[in-house]
């Protein structure tokens, strides 16, 4: 009886810690998914704007993000990114999420880029989010992308977004809004 508790015990003590070894290889790989996806982001907005590169360097930090959605009449989409740091090199991995509603049809992944004006700024948007509503679209992105730039409706003056639609189509007005977090699961 009492080898039988050793070997349980032993058993159930193994399967725990390969699961955490597990959890942690998971989480290191797609830390590595998100940041290669950020890399090639910006790639792509440094491409479309060579200006960003420098404005991008000069900052307090940035964010990325790359979103897919979809819409007929009432729409919804979601993706990941990071906002990095450039003071301290840290990287907070980030989530978002979106829904509309108005005369909208399309689907589209789209990329975003978040340059920071401030390190509160920078900070704010970590800790709290934001919250963006809003939108007249008009974009293709089938062939070739389209780049565009503003300050964004949740950004005003503490940032500046820009967004690079990579495929699909959208067209349409709608009212909707935008929520970002932090992925609990990969900080």
């Amino acid at each position: 009886m009492k080898l039988h508790h050793l070997v349980t015990t032993t058993v159930v003590a193994l399967s725990l810690a390969t699961g955490s070894a597990l959890a942690q290889d998971d989480k290191a790989k797609k830390q590595a998914e998100v940041r290669k996806a950020t890399q090639t982001s910006l790639e792509k907005f440094y491409k479309a704007d060579p200006k960003l590169k420098d404005a991008v360097a000069k900052s307090p930090g940035y964010a990325v993000f790359t979103t897919y959605g979809f819409s007929f009449v009432v729409g919804g989409g979601g993706g990941s990114g990071v906002v990095h740091d450039n003071k301290t090199k840290h990287n907070t991995f980030m989530e978002v999420g979106g829904a509309s509603v108005g005369f909208q049809l399309g689907a589209s992944q789209t990329e975003l880029l978040i340059i920071f004006k401030t390190a509160g700024a920078m900070k704010k948007f970590i800790e709290s989010g934001w919250e963006a509503g809003g939108s007249a679209t008009a974009s293709v992105g089938a062939s070739g992308s389209t780049a565009g730039g503003g300050k964004g409706v949740a950004a005003g003056e503490e940032a500046q977004t820009y967004t690079l639609t990579k495929n699909g189509l959208e067209a349409g007005l709608a009212i909707g809004g935008s929520k970002f977090w932090k992925d609990k699961d990969l900080n």
